[in-house]
């Protein structure tokens, strides 16, 4: 089946769009014919398309792009003078106890090149959270980062002792499966292998607002969550 990203506004000036997951923000240089959503975009709106700011490959949600130059300037100053409000919804690994709470520790690059790390050599990296709903053995928080490091909120809370649910960089899973949640209850088909329900970094970025860069309103977008994710958030509703 063939994933199709989701325009949720769009004018003149701007579009949002919910990127799915697996699907990126921009061409590989090594594989330029990968699904992007620069070139898909361009293709939609028939001509250029400007670039603000990115999501990882495994991460879905909502992500703005500028229609001419003008849009992009206003909105790459707004994004660097950390004024864009960015939440992200993500599955923790563990019981967080504390309702809210700012994780404020330096993020620098490992060594080997491939993992962010916190070190005191780092530059400054803030994460604010908010617990939304606790279950028997994992917490899902709204994080909103105040700084845009690269894996963020994946390290952040790895520091802390509770990486996400699934992540095969920072956490203990490389999926979650609905055995875990179920537990005893769980039944499987002789012969049968079960499948994950979702096998990917376990976030998403849910809310956005901005100040729109010709009109100068203040405007908030959300992005509903992908299938695998919401699954995960049913089960455990559910189950959990």
């Amino acid at each position: 089946m063939k994933i199709t990203p989701e325009i949720i506004f769009e004018d003149d000036d701007i579009i949002i769009v919910n990127k799915p997951p697996f699907f990126l923000t921009i061409p590989d240089r090594f594989a330029p014919e990968k699904s992007n959503l620069y070139n898909w975009l361009s293709e939609y709106v028939g001509g250029k398309i400007y670039i603000v700011h990115r999501l990882d490959k495994e991460t879905s949600g909502i992500i703005i792009f500028a229609k001419n130059e003008e849009s992009h300037r206003d909105l790459s100053i707004q994004f660097e003078n950390r004024t864009v409000q960015k939440i992200y919804l993500t599955l923790l690994d563990g019981v967080l106890h504390s309702d809210t709470g700012t994780i404020d520790k330096p993020i620098a690059l490992h060594k080997n090149g491939k993992r962010m790390i916190v070190s005191r050599s780092g530059k400054r990296s803030v994460t604010d959270y908010e617990v939304i709903k606790r279950y028997k053995n994992f917490t899902l928080v709204n994080a909103e980062i105040k700084t845009g490091r690269m894996h963020q909120i994946r390290i952040h809370f790895e520091s802390m002792g509770y990486p996400l649910a699934v992540d095969q960089v920072y956490g203990r899973r490389t999926g979650f499966y609905l055995s875990e949640v179920k537990r005893k209850k769980y039944r499987l088909g002789k012969d049968k292998e079960e499948k994950a329900l979702m096998s990917r970094v376990i976030l998403h970025a849910k809310q956005i607002t901005f100040v729109h860069p010709n009109t100068k309103e203040e405007m908030t977008f959300e992005a509903e969550l992908p299938k695998d994710f919401a699954a995960v958030v049913k089960q455990l509703d559910k189950w959990g």
